[in-house]
């Protein structure tokens, strides 16, 4: 994988693999994302968004919160252990700065092995 594309093959795509996620996970935290893996026994890391209305009523910030996690995976997605992880954003990364949410991206991406 060259790492310039998000594939399918790299999303959770249906609720069975998120409920798996969910069910036994390995939790990353901080003030403004939550971070689930648990290793999904296949070739790479696959990533799953849970971006609800609390942390934004606007489309347009959940978007751009969705964005730069897909952005950030992307970039780090090789470094990964073959892990599915599911991101959740809080109500303060809606407040955050782009270079803020990226770093704090890159910390959890070091808790799941890159």
């Amino acid at each position: 994988m060259t790492g310039t594309r998000f594939p399918r093959q790299a999303r959770l795509l249906n609720g069975a693999q998120f409920r798996r996620v969910f069910e036994q996970a390995e939790r990353s935290a901080d003030r403004f994302f939550t971070v689930l893996g648990r290793p999904n026994g296949e070739a790479s890391a696959r990533l799953g968004l849970a971006i609800s209305k609390k942390v934004d009523k606007r489309a347009v910030g959940r978007n751009r919160i969705k964005r730069l996690v897909r952005e950030s995976f992307r970039q780090h997605r090789q470094d990964l252990s073959a892990v599915d992880l599911v991101v959740m954003a809080r109500p303060a990364a809606t407040r955050a700065d782009n270079e803020t949410l990226l770093k704090a991206l890159e910390r959890h991406w070091r808790t799941f092995g890159a």
